[in-house]
């Protein structure tokens, strides 16, 4: 019979002296093609008969020290280097430790294939070992030991599931959410406290400023953590410099870091903060004792520390805040934040505290994906988990952005950062059923129900608007503008930086108003809200003007779903708008006729904001000005009676 190529390897191998045992033919006398000594086929790594088994014949051939010194200085060899890869990788010292139950596990897998393989040999015996019916129940047992350690962490995993009974109403109340009313917890905006830019514009601007200091250029870098955070009042980003590399950090090392990034996201004025006689020595940028990751971790070895933060205090002081994740279902479902550690940048101080007991001037204590995910356990699970993914009865989930996954901005709200996302139905459709504002560092969460546009269909409205200039937009923030829910968001160009700006009524989404500040976006948008019928009893009408001239061309258009009437003017180059049907009267007018209204210079367009009409004057809203206080009820009784 023609022998394989590998067979052929192994008769070579067998020649040269080496002991091929069960990489090939029976390993009770079968020849090198797979054949028994009688002519029969058997089965490879066993004779005829014999029952086929995981070859782990290579831990046979791992000896040990010949002396018991020899196995104490291994003994002390391998906790030195335990203790080497703990203090560098650090994995938490908990139960619920995802990270520690992977070593484990693994640790435990080697084990008991370990003595899975002495029991075999102690159970059949042959070679070094002889058959001990005794030792291979010792054996055994030592299997088992490792695999119940694992079938531990495995269980513990499948109680997380929200699939086990009582585990769905779990998940759905760890953020506990009331809904409120929009206009009566939702001040009107605060231009001074709206951020204008995003993260991305934020790094621009500050690695700009950045430039200004040469002396620190060459030798630091900013930190891309640029977290967003209230100081003194302001919505700002601040970020800490750290070394540019390994070589700038032995050489600096001594100094620490002198300064970090502060980037005021409202008027988009940038600092590089010197930090003078306390500077960072606590960073990320540090490779060893001082990095701040590992040394919050090995100062409490027992806690799972999430994100960590950089912050400063009122003072401009650093600091490191370090949330500690709390597990409430299983052992690694529901988590939460329970408890934090504030580290001081400079000295490493470490101060811990329960939630409730945390500073003021601290406003990130739970990541804003985790507050996301904790809303979108109650929007799933609120009606039980067989109702999350078949019947869906009131299932809901926040927006997913424009990457697909989750979409979010922050809102300055009584001097906290909250988080702020629409929540749309398990559909995913292009509309919203409202928007939670969750507070980064109480957790206290709200709901608002507003039906309206996605965050990104008001993106791609905004762009629509300047898509001649190819604009960017941001992603929005969510604002009170005359008591209603607005988009407002930053129109980028190539370079990143804000240009324009936009305002979109969320429930009306084609009410779109475009400015080149925030000051005239928000007078266009009110009058917008006027033409279209929207009530802004507070809208600013100062930068209205008042023309009277003779029609020269009158068209109709349906705009958004919305219909306006367009009119230009004997000697004007404005295209006025009216919208309908809050200036219907429009209608009565023709070509040659003169006519008299009110109107503001919007980005596109004349928007008219009221007009003369035949009963006194109109606004945009339909409301009549002038007919109740003009006409007296007796004259126009009067007026009725036939003649």
């Amino acid at each position: 019979m023609a022998r394989s190529g590998l067979d052929s390897l192994l008769e070579a191998l067998r020649q040269s002296g080496m002991d091929t045992g069960g990489m090939g033919g029976a390993g009770g006398g079968a020849s090198a093609s797979g054949e028994s000594a009688d002519g029969k086929g058997a089965a490879a790594g066993g004779g005829k008969g014999e029952t086929p088994h995981l070859d782990l014949s290579f831990l046979d051939n791992m000896t040990g020290p010949t002396s018991k010194k020899g196995w104490i200085i291994l003994a002390v060899v391998a906790v030195l280097v335990l203790a080497a890869l703990y203090w560098w990788f650090h994995p938490p010292i908990s139960i619920n430790s995802s990270e520690l139950w992977m070593i484990v596990g693994i640790i435990c897998i080697v084990v008991a294939l370990f003595f899975y393989n002495r029991r075999r040999e102690y159970k059949m015996g042959g070679g070094k070992f002889e058959k001990s019916p005794g030792k291979a129940k010792r054996a055994t047992v030592l299997v088992a030991i490792p695999l119940a350690v694992v079938a531990v962490g495995l269980l513990g995993a499948l109680f997380s599931n929200a699939i086990i009974p009582g585990n769905a109403e779990k998940y759905s109340t760890v953020l506990e959410t009331d809904t409120l009313d929009f206009a009566e917890d939702i001040h009107e905006v605060d231009y001074n406290q709206i951020p204008v830019i995003d993260r991305d514009s934020a790094i621009l601007i500050g690695d700009r400023e950045m430039g200004s200091i040469p002396e620190y250029v060459s030798q630091f870098e900013i930190s891309p953590l640029y977290s967003q955070i209230n100081f003194q009042g302001a919505p700002v980003r601040v970020s800490p410099l750290g070394y540019a590399d390994l070589f700038k950090w032995f050489t600096n090392r001594e100094g620490g870091i002198p300064a970090y990034s502060l980037v005021n996201m409202t008027t988009q004025d940038a600092e590089i903060v010197r930090l003078g006689d306390n500077p960072i020595y606590y960073s990320q940028s540090e490779p060893l004792a001082r990095n701040i990751d590992r040394y919050v971790q090995l100062k409490y070895p027992f806690y799972i520390f999430d994100e960590l933060s950089f912050e400063i205090d009122e003072e401009g002081h650093a600091w490191w805040i370090c949330p500690v994740r709390t597990f409430t279902i299983g052992l690694f479902g529901g988590y939460t934040i329970e408890r934090v550690v504030l580290c001081d940048a400079t000295t490493g101080e470490c101060t811990e505290m329960a939630v409730a007991d945390v500073p003021q001037w601290v406003d990130r204590v739970f990541p804003a994906e985790l507050l996301i995910e904790q809303y979108n356990w109650y929007g799933s699970y609120h009606n039980g988990w067989l109702n999350s993914f078949l019947g869906q009865e009131g299932v809901v989930r926040t927006t997913p952005g424009t990457d697909g996954t989750v979409g979010y901005n922050y809102i300055a709200k009584d001097d906290d950062v909250w988080v702020y996302t629409g929540v749309t139905s398990a559909t995913a459709d292009n509309s919203i059923i409202g928007f939670v504002l969750v507070n980064q560092r109480t957790a206290e969460s709200h709901f608002y129900s507003v039906s309206g546009a996605t965050e990104a269909s008001a993106m791609n409205s905004a762009e629509g608007q300047v898509q001649n200039l190819r604009y960017t937009a941001t992603f929005p923030l969510l604002i009170n503008v005359a008591n209603q829910p607005t988009y407002f968001m930053a129109l980028k160009d190539a370079s990143g930086l804000p240009k324009k700006f936009a305002m979109i009524d969320i429930q009306r989404y084609q009410n779109v108003a475009v400015g080149d500040t925030v000051a005239d976006t928000q007078s266009a948008y009110e009058a917008l809200l006027a033409t279209n019928g929207v009530l802004t009893d507070t809208a600013d009408l100062s930068a209205m003007e008042e023309v009277t001239g003779t029609i020269t061309a009158a068209a109709q258009a349906v705009v958004g779903g919305n219909s306006h009437f367009y009119v230009m003017l004997e000697g004007r180059d404005e295209l006025f708008d009216f919208a309908l049907p809050g200036l219907l009267d429009i209608v009565r007018y023709k070509v040659g006729d003169q006519i008299t209204f009110t109107y503001l210079n919007t980005e596109g367009a004349a928007v008219v904001y009221s007009m003369e009409g035949p009963n006194g004057t109109v606004t945009a809203s339909g409301e009549d000005n002038q007919a109740e206080e003009n006409v007296d009820a007796e004259a126009a009784a009067d007026a009725a009676e036939p003649v």
